[in-house]
């Protein structure tokens, strides 16, 4: 699931950003991390609690 979630978020990013180029889009990518960098944060972590075996040594 964590390299599924990269890749996503990966593809995501880029099509903001190929929206944004082409005026599809009037959104500041640089205004909406200054917001919700918290969240970002939260959700990182909860997604390391929740990936079956991480942080567990054999």
């Amino acid at each position: 699931m964590k390299g599924n979630f990269a890749a996503i978020l990966l593809v995501l990013v880029g099509a903001f950003m190929l929206l944004s180029n082409l005026g599809l889009i009037n959104v500041s990518l640089l205004g909406l991390l200054k917001v919700w960098w918290p969240l970002i944060l939260i959700v990182v972590g909860v997604m390391l609690f929740f990936t079956p075996g991480a942080g567990r040594s054999k």
